[in-house]
């Protein structure tokens, strides 16, 4: 038995293509100023993401281990997560147990997940900056 020889799939398009996601490399130009902002408004909306659903976390996660409203878990919630500390004036022997242990491991999430947003919303500015010194570099050695 013979096997038939697959058929040649479509051509690609001539000259160079970009990857969906892929970032320029040292020997490409600078990337146009509307495709940069909307990798910027992607890395934005991504960043905020994480913030949104670490903020979500906090909320649920006070609110359901504490004695907290749901705009008071907002509001302990957000002071974790912008790293300025609890608010909760109790005494810590009159806090439960579970509202210890979640606070302890939400603040320690909450500095990962603050440093991993900041960034991802900043990573595009940076590449465009240091993409640019080095094609400059490369220029002057020519």
């Amino acid at each position: 038995m013979t096997a038939t020889p697959a058929m040649p799939g479509p051509a690609s398009p001539p000259g160079p293509r970009r990857r969906r996601g892929r970032w320029e490399s040292h020997h490409e130009p600078l990337l146009p100023w509307p495709l940069f902002r909307r990798r910027f408004v992607r890395s934005a909306l991504a960043g905020l993401g994480v913030i949104g659903v670490s903020l979500a976390i906090g909320v649920i996660g006070y609110h359901v281990t504490g004695p907290f409203s749901w705009l008071d878990a907002l509001y302990n919630a957000s002071m974790i997560l912008g790293g300025m500390g609890p608010v909760d004036s109790r005494p810590l022997e009159q806090q439960p147990a579970a509202l210890k242990l979640f606070a302890s491991f939400y603040a320690l999430y909450s500095g990962v997940a603050l440093l991993t947003s900041v960034g991802v919303m900043f990573a595009p500015v940076m590449h465009r900056v240091l993409h640019r010194f080095h094609l400059e570099s490369a220029g002057d050695r020519d």
